[in-house]
């Protein structure tokens, strides 16, 4: 007989995993599903921003990220063609993905979530009750189902278009030297990319990048790239940083067809995504989470094509329109000239970044 759930998330990483613990909290029948065993490796700035620590606050697990050891933060340090401007973080920490994500998946199996990693899933049929899906040698149903399969998912098919330049994601993690202290998020800036680095709660420095495809080949590849944007910027020097152990993602500008369906919603990463800057990749998708969660509720207990259409409204509400900051920094970004005017303006007159900073770190509505 095939299981039988009232919601199934696939992808568990903090998305998916913080949408199972709202709505098996709230009595549902939930799976979440995830090809990958915990902890595992992510590409990721490891950086919760203020609107990440209203959103895990609004989910009920705002003292998540302290207990785990997280690293305070309190400025960014940027660099660019030798120069280097500090700006102030109102709020902000550094936690590992390895660590978080395997938290976030045991909360959810406490909130009464049935777990199922290490299987490949696959959306089955749509009959009137809802899907089935595969899960490695198993089949479910499930009334609806929520998409945070990521960057690399193909679940529902919503058929994302990559934008025209879209730059790679690049991530390692190094035993950095003493110069890099921990509260810092140094950000290096080039012409082929930028490299961010921050010190975890095990010591190490997570270092994180985006870098134009072209300039990866003509490096010599990921590690490379990120050795010549850190030199060039200006930051101390790195001597092992080419050697490490790189791993790369798909292009990450992108655009999908559509964040909803009959009987499915799509959050996280697999509703598209826009280069982040200092942990905004991370706050739209626990942002979404929780936001998706009583749009999920409403759809178990009674679907309509409304639904659909809600969640769209709601994702570009408190997702898409708060990406727009991230889209104009990463056009400057692109610019070597554009990096280095911005740095020794904020030399001259930090408060320039305040705005930004304020719109980044706005917090989840009910969060604090």
């Amino acid at each position: 007989m095939n299981d039988v759930f009232d919601i199934a998330v696939v992808g568990a990483g903090p998305a998916g995993s913080v949408a199972a613990v709202l709505l098996a909290r709230a009595g549902r029948r939930v799976v979440l599903l995830d090809m990958a065993t915990f902890p595992r490796r992510k590409v990721c700035g490891c950086c919760l921003n203020g609107l990440a620590l209203s959103a895990l606050t609004a989910a009920g697990l705002g003292d998540l990220p302290h207990s785990l050891g997280a690293i305070p933060l309190d400025r960014v340090k940027l660099a660019a063609n030798g120069r280097t401007a500090t700006v102030r973080l109102p709020v902000g920490v550094a936690l590992s993905r390895e660590v978080m994500d395997a938290a976030l998946v045991n909360e959810a199996v406490r909130a009464g979530a049935t777990v199922r990693t290490g299987v490949k899933v696959k959306l089955g049929d749509l009959g009137p009750d809802g899907w089935t899906l595969s899960a490695g040698d198993e089949t479910l149903r499930a009334t609806v189902v929520i998409d945070a399969t990521g960057l690399n998912g193909q679940l529902t098919s919503t058929d994302s278009s990559v934008s025209v330049g879209s730059r790679i994601g690049a991530g390692t993690v190094i035993d950095g030297p003493a110069s890099y202290p921990s509260g810092v998020i140094h950000m290096a800036t080039g012409g082929g990319g930028y490299v961010g680095l921050v010190r975890i709660e095990d010591g190490r420095l997570d270092v994180a990048a985006a870098f134009d495809p072209v300039f990866v080949r003509t490096a010599g590849g990921l590690g490379h790239a990120a050795e010549q944007v850190v030199k060039r910027s200006g930051l101390p020097s790195l001597p092992k940083l080419a050697d490490a152990d790189w791993k790369g993602t798909p292009p990450l500008t992108r655009t999908p067809r559509a964040v909803a369906g009959r009987r499915w919603f799509a959050i996280g990463d697999a509703t598209g995504y826009v280069e982040p800057f200092t942990g905004e990749g991370m706050a739209w998708a626990l942002a979404a989470a929780v936001a998706v969660a009583p749009v999920a509720l409403r759809a178990v207990d009674h679907w309509t094509e409304r639904h659909a259409g809600e969640w769209a409204a709601t994702h570009g509400r408190v997702v898409t329109r708060r990406q727009s900051v991230c889209r104009v920094a990463a056009r400057a970004l692109r610019s070597p000239g554009l990096c280095a005017a911005v740095v020794r303006g904020l030399t001259v007159l930090p408060a320039l970044a305040v705005p930004v900073v304020r719109s980044l770190n706005q917090p989840f509505p009910g969060g604090s």
